[in-house]
């Protein structure tokens, strides 16, 4: 049809043209991105854990992405995720990105931080108005018989950073004309491979 433009909604973030390590500073320019725009996709993200009988998924904020890759969250001392983490700290992160067709998958070792200079540091940047998120009188996942129990504030806080440090990141590229698949480990430098998707 004339006066008619086709326009293709998404944006791939990388193609078969691409070096690995061309691929690798487009991950991690996204990933960055992610903590910095509170509208990107990857501000939330799939923190998936270890429990006892079966895994456990959940979204979390993406706060920070460090110079080093590393990735925070923040979260209650008390939560379940936190436990977890404790038993076995091996954890993963699921991305993804509607518009670029994009997953990233991410393997990864996590740190708890609680009561010492790294959570305390970022304590001091949280708004006063947000703190109540971390200073429940009942820990998180705790039952209750009325929803309005779970606002009641102690004088304490819990807060604390998981710092999760990656081991393995591993990028899909969805397309029309055929997936691409590449993966990139720490123990390798951080030099790609591309795999079958």
């Amino acid at each position: 049809m004339a006066g008619v433009v086709s326009r293709n909604p998404f944006k791939m973030l990388f193609s078969s043209k691409e070096s690995p390590p061309e691929i690798w500073q487009s991950i991690k320019h996204e990933l960055h991105r992610g903590a910095l725009d509170p509208k990107h996709p990857f501000r939330y993200v799939n923190l998936g854990t270890i429990r006892q009988k079966y895994p456990q998924v959940r979204t979390v904020v993406l706060r920070e992405v460090t110079q080093e890759l590393d990735f925070l969250v923040f979260t209650d001392y008390r939560s379940e995720k936190v436990s977890e983490i404790q038993s076995a700290p091996m954890v993963a992160l699921h991305f993804y990105h509607p518009k670029k067709m994009l997953q990233i998958r991410v393997e990864a070792k996590a740190e708890i931080h609680f009561q010492d200079e790294l959570s305390e540091r970022y304590w001091k940047g949280i708004p006063e108005a947000r703190r109540s998120e971390y200073t429940g009188m009942l820990p998180p996942g705790n039952e209750i018989s009325n929803p309005e129990l779970s606002w009641e504030i102690s004088d304490k806080s819990f807060f604390t950073v998981l710092k999760i440090i990656p081991q393995q990141v591993e990028a899909l590229q969805l397309r029309r004309e055929g997936h691409l698949r590449i993966v990139f480990e720490k123990g390798k430098d951080w030099k790609g491979q591309w795999l079958v998707p």
